[in-house]
């Protein structure tokens, strides 16, 4: 099942014929808010709105683990994650889509970044970390749409709240990175460790501060005004992806604990077994 994980702004989808709402209490805490379950396109869907209804979480708040566990619980197998970034390239301007398929991890480790540890090792493969077929996907509905839309893009996950300086935008491009963000990480490489398919839907809301011009330089106001207005576009491409036949779920992304897990299971504490149980299916 999809399962699409509501960035800045997006705290439900008026075209989700909602079913009912799933209220999962994890062993990690309490996700975001409750998930969602509906119809949308004819197709069974699930809704998380990441920050909470009304805004309420900033990035380094949220439950990153109890959001990706909630999902897979509710049966979730693919996940798409809508978010505001801040371009680091010239020729990706305010108000473009962005599909990013490589992390650079900024967040400097102080977020909760793996379900594994306390009795339990593990160590998934993230060289790849985003769903090829969930990116093409979306891809290929942006280009319907007539949308601009860019792709193999490498996201830098930043710390926050605070919005960066010109010498943090200008090291996040000498390192490779395209865009800037907040909250994917560590949403993608959870979403790993859960087995389920994962890709981000970015939208491009200004051009942090490495330009020389200080007119052009990031300010949250900013931010959400032309995000708002960039919604319509995101949305669109959802509406348009419902609508086609689903992309196959890569195995290697659906099996990613098979070659993980170094812990023999007769170890494994009891207190983990219910909810692995969850990660593995």
């Amino acid at each position: 099942m999809l399962a699409i994980m509501g960035g800045t702004g997006i705290y439900g989808l008026e075209a989700i014929e909602t079913r009912d709402e799933i209220h999962i209490e994890t062993p990690f805490g309490t996700p975001s808010a409750p998930v969602v379950r509906g119809r949308w396109g004819g197709h069974d869907v699930l809704f998380l709105a990441r920050h909470g209804h009304g805004h309420r979480l900033l990035p380094h708040e949220i439950n990153y683990r109890a959001n990706i566990l909630a999902l897979k619980h509710a049966g979730a197998t693919q996940v798409i994650g809508i978010s505001a970034v801040g371009s680091l390239a010239e020729k990706i301007a305010p108000g473009d889509l962005v599909l990013p398929e490589q992390y650079f991890d900024w967040t400097r480790g102080l977020r909760v970044a793996s379900f594994f540890g306390d009795g339990i090792a593990a160590h998934v493969s993230t060289a790849q970390p985003v769903s090829a077929n969930l990116a093409r996907w979306l891809a290929d509905a942006a280009s319907r749409q007539q949308i601009r839309c860019h792709r193999h893009v490498t996201y830098a996950c930043v710390e926050g709240p605070r919005l960066g300086t010109r010498a943090e935008s200008r090291f996040l491009q000498q390192a490779g990175c395209q865009v800037v963000g907040m909250t994917n990480v560590p949403e993608a490489f959870l979403a790993r460790e859960a087995q389920l398919c994962y890709a981000s839907l970015g939208i491009v809301t200004d051009y942090d501060c490495w330009m020389e011009d200080p007119a052009q330089h990031v300010r949250a106001t900013e931010i959400f005004a032309l995000y708002q207005q960039s919604l319509d576009r995101a949305i669109a491409v959802l509406a348009d992806c419902v609508e086609q036949p689903r992309p196959e779920a890569e195995a290697e992304i659906r099996s990613a604990l098979s070659v993980a897990i170094l812990t023999p299971e007769a170890a494994w504490p009891p207190s983990s077994r219910d909810w692995m149980a969850v990660l593995r299916r």
